[in-house]
C-alpha cells in the first residue's frame, strides 16, 4: 500500500472545488490522503478504519480518498500496525504526516507540543489597577502563595504583569515597572525552579531586565516592531514572544483579511531579523478595540474567525478571561464571568486556539482535559 497526503496539491489547482476543499483544510485543520496500490483485503480494512474515524472517503478503481481531522490522523497513526500487521512503511508515512503538523512553541528552557492540546497561561497581576484582580496581590508571601495555587492546579506558564493595559489605563514608568515585577519574577523563580515564566510589557527596559531574571516569555501588546531595539533584543535572546495585533491603532476596513496581512507581515518581520519561527505565538488582542468600535463588535469577530489564521502555523492565544463583554452582553460581575468564560474559551479553542490565558486555572485545566478527550472521541471497537 502506498500512502500520500495530498492537502497541499489543491492549493495548486484553480477550479472552485479544489479551492474551496483547500481553505476548509486550513481552517479546520484537515488532512487529505490518497491510499493506492491497495490489496482487495486492504481495501476493506481500510475503509472500516477511516468510516470509523469519521472521515469522508470516496473510492474509485481500488484507490481510497479520504479527508480526516488531525486526531484521527493521530488515531490512525497510532493503530496501523494492529490493523495492518508488517506494514511498518505505511506506518513510517502516517507518522511523517503527523509530525509535517506539528505546532511547537519554543521558548527559552521549554518547547511546547501544542498540535493536540492547549496549555494553560496564568495571569499573576501584580498592579493595582488591573481590570479583574488589581491590587488582590500586594505582598510578596499573597503572590507566591497564589503563583503556587496556579501551579498546583495545572498552570502550564505563569505571567507576572506590572503595567496594565486595560482600556483608559494609566502608563507606568520602565523604572515603576521594574520595581513591580523583577523581584517577584526572582522570588517566584527561586521558590519554583521549574516554572516557565512570562511578562507581558511594552517597553524594552521591562524586557531586558526581565530576561536577566530568567523569563521565558515576552508578552508585547505592540508587536514587538515599534521599536527596532526590541527586535534587536529579541533576536539576540531564546524566549518566547507573544505578538498582538494591538487593534486600538486600527480602523478595519475588511478585518480579518486585514489582521491575518498584519500576522504575514510581522511574521516576516521578526523572522527576517533571526528570530525562529517556533519561537512566535500570535494574539489577535481580544479587548483592545478602535475607540470607534461599539458594542463589543470586534471582540466577537475575534472569537469567531480565530480559524481564518490557521494557515500561518503559529499557537495562538485566547485572552477572553472575565472580560467586559460579558457585562455589556449579558450583565455579569466580574465575579460571575467564569462561566461565560469557559464557553469562550471553548469556542476559539475548537477553531484552533492554543494559549488560554486564565484567572482561573483549576476549572480551565478541567476544561482543557475534557476538550481534548472529546476531540479524540472515535469508536475504534
Amino acid at each position: 500500500m502506498q500512502i500520500q497526503e495530498m492537502t497541499d496539491e489543491f492549493q495548486e489547482a484553480t477550479d472552485f472545488q479544489s479551492q474551496a476543499l483547500y481553505q476548509l483544510a486550513q481552517q479546520q485543520q484537515l488532512i487529505a490522503l490518497f491510499f493506492t496500490s491497495l490489496a482487495a483485503s486492504e481495501e476493506a480494512e481500510l475503509q472500516k478504519r477511516l468510516r470509523q474515524l469519521d472521515a469522508v472517503m470516496v473510492v474509485s478503481d481500488g484507490d481510497v480518498f479520504g479527508l480526516l481531522k488531525l486526531p484521527a490522523l493521530h488515531l490512525l497513526a497510532q493503530h496501523w500496525l494492529s490493523w495492518f500487521p508488517g506494514d511498518k512503511a505505511g506506518e513510517q508515512t502516517l507518522q511523517r504526516i503527523l509530525t509535517a503538523h506539528d505546532l511547537d512553541w519554543q521558548v527559552a528552557g521549554k518547547r511546547f507540543k501544542l498540535r493536540d492540546t492547549s496549555i494553560v497561561y496564568g495571569i499573576m497581576n501584580i498592579t493595582p489597577d488591573s481590570f479583574y484582580d488589581g491590587g488582590r496581590y500586594t505582598t510578596m508571601d499573597a503572590v507566591l502563595a497564589h503563583v503556587d495555587e496556579m501551579l498546583a492546579a495545572g498552570a502550564d506558564v505563569i505571567e507576572v504583569n506590572g503595567q496594565t493595559t486595560r482600556p483608559g489605563y494609566t502608563e507606568v514608568t520602565p523604572e515603576v515597572e521594574i520595581e513591580r515585577t523583577i523581584p517577584y519574577i526572582k522570588a517566584i523563580t527561586s521558590r519554583f525552579p521549574e516554572a516557565i515564566l512570562a511578562i507581558d510589557t511594552y517597553k524594552v527596559p521591562v524586557m531586558e531586565a526581565a530576561i536577566d531574571a530568567g523569563v521565558a516569555i515576552i508578552n508585547d501588546v505592540n508587536s514587538f516592531t515599534d521599536e527596532p531595539a526590541k527586535v534587536k533584543l529579541m533576536a539576540q535572546s531564546n524566549v518566547g514572544l507573544l505578538t498582538m495585533l494591538n487593534g486600538r491603532n486600527f480602523d478595519f476596513n475588511v478585518m480579518t483579511d486585514e489582521a491575518h496581512q498584519f500576522f504575514e507581515d510581522n511574521l516576516n518581520e521578526l523572522t527576517a531579523a533571526g528570530i525562529d519561527r517556533d519561537r512566535i505565538a500570535i494574539d489577535q488582542g481580544l479587548g483592545y478595540a478602535n475607540a470607534k468600535v461599539q458594542n463589543d463588535d470586534q471582540d466577537y469577530v475575534i472569537m469567531n474567525n480565530t480559524d481564518q489564521f490557521n494557515d500561518l502555523k503559529r499557537p495562538m492565544m485566547v485572552a477572553v478571561s472575565r472580560k467586559g463583554y460579558m457585562a455589556n452582553l449579558l450583565g455579569l460581575k466580574k465575579d460571575e464571568r467564569l462561566p461565560m468564560t469557559l464557553v469562550s474559551e471553548v469556542a476559539m479553542m475548537q477553531k484552533g486556539g492554543k494559549i488560554i490565558r486564565v484567572h482561573d486555572v483549576k476549572e480551565t485545566r478541567q476544561m482543557v482535559t475534557l476538550l481534548d478527550r472529546i476531540n479524540q472521541g472515535y469508536w475504534l471497537a
